[in-house]
C-alpha cells in the first residue's frame, strides 16, 4: 500500500460521485476487465501484460503494437455517449486530459465509469506505474515479472559502461522540442536513457516545466555549451517534428561543435520518452549513435 502512496503519478479516481486523490477505499480490491486507454503508453503496457482481450478501446494516436490497432479508437475530444456505449469499467488517461476535458470526465463519473490518470516522470515511478497497471487489471505477477526482466536487462547495459569514466563520454545536448528550444529535465526518463546509453548530458542544470519531463533551456544557454556538445541529439515524433536539416540551419547553431561536424542525430520519441519496455531499445539505439564502432569498455 505504501508503494502506491509514494507515487507522484497524479493519480485520480472518479467513480460514483467520488473525486479522490487515492485509488483505495471502495475500489481497493476491484479488478477491471473492460478498459479503454487514452494514452499510448497505457496501451502498450497493458498489451505487454497480456490484456489484449480486456483492452476494448485505444487512443486515436496509438500506433503500437500492431496486434491491437484494429480496436475501436477514442479521444478526449469524443462525446461521453461514445464511451458509455462501449460499456467500459475503466478509462485510463494521463494528467493532460484532466485539464483538457473536465466536462467529459464529469460525465463519465456520472455514468458510474472509473477514470484513472497515470503518468510517471522518472524511472522509479515507471516501475511503480507498471505495478499499478498490474494491480488494476489483476496481472500483479505479470507486472512483477515485467519489472524484474527490465531491471535485469538494464543491469547488463549498465555493466557494459562501467569501465568508461563519465568525463570521457561524449557531451550530448538532448532536444525535446526544437521550436521552443527545450530539453529534458535531468530526472526525466529521457535523460536517464541518454545516460545509460553512455552520453554525458550537458543540460544538467535544466529545470522541469510544470512537473513534466520537459525543461526550457533556450538558445543562449545551448550556445554557452557550444564547444562541449559532441553530439546534438533530438527526439523526433509528434512532440518534435524536426529534421537534421532544420537543426543545422538554426541561426547561431553553426557555433555548436556537433553541428559543424555534422553530428546531429534523431531518435524516435517513443523509444526515449514513453514509459514502456521499449526504453531498452532507445538506450541501445543511442549507444550505437554515440559509439558507432561498438567499442567494448
Amino acid at each position: 500500500m505504501k508503494l502506491f502512496f509514494r507515487l507522484t503519478l497524479f493519480v485520480v479516481l472518479i467513480h460514483m460521485g467520488l473525486f479522490c486523490s487515492s485509488l483505495y477505499g471502495a475500489e481497493k480490491q476491484r479488478v477491471f476487465q473492460r478498459i479503454i486507454s487514452l494514452y499510448p503508453a497505457h496501451t502498450e503496457n497493458l498489451t505487454a501484460l497480456g490484456l489484449q482481450q480486456e483492452l476494448i478501446g485505444i487512443a486515436a494516436s496509438d500506433t503500437f503494437p500492431e496486434t491491437i490497432l484494429s480496436k475501436q479508437r477514442f479521444s478526449h475530444r469524443d462525446n461521453a455517449e461514445k464511451f458509455i456505449a462501449a460499456d467500459p469499467d475503466l478509462v485510463l488517461i494521463r494528467p493532460m486530459i484532466l485539464h483538457a476535458a473536465p466536462k467529459l470526465l464529469d460525465q463519465l463519473k456520472g455514468a458510474g465509469i472509473t477514470v484513472i490518470s497515470l503518468q510517471p516522470r522518472t524511472m522509479e515511478e515507471m516501475f511503480d506505474y507498471w505495478m499499478e497497471l498490474g494491480r488494476l487489471s489483476g496481472k500483479d505477477a505479470a507486472a512483477e515479472q515485467m519489472v524484474a526482466e527490465f531491471k535485469d536487462e538494464l543491469a547488463t547495459l549498465e555493466k557494459e559502461m562501467e569501465a568508461l569514466p563519465i568525463e570521457e563520454r561524449p557531451g550530448v545536448y538532448f532536444e525535446s522540442i526544437h521550436s521552443k528550444m527545450k530539453t529534458f529535465s535531468p530526472a526525466s526518463i529521457a535523460a536517464f536513457v541518454l545516460e545509460q546509453a553512455g552520453g554525458r548530458n550537458i543540460a544538467t542544470d535544466a529545470q522541469a516545466r510544470r512537473n513534466t519531463n520537459i525543461a526550457a533551456y533556450g538558445k543562449e544557454r545551448i550556445l554557452s555549451h557550444a564547444s562541449e556538445i559532441d553530439i546534438f541529439l533530438a527526439q523526433q515524433g509528434r512532440m518534435n517534428r524536426v529534421t537534421t536539416e532544420q537543426i543545422a540551419a538554426e541561426p547561431g547553431f553553426q557555433a555548436i561543435k556537433a553541428v559543424r561536424e555534422g553530428k546531429i542525430f534523431l531518435v524516435d520519441e517513443q523509444l526515449v520518452s514513453r514509459p514502456t519496455q521499449r526504453i531498452l531499445l532507445g538506450i541501445n539505439e543511442i549507444r550505437e549513435i554515440l559509439y558507432p564502432k561498438h567499442k567494448k569498455f
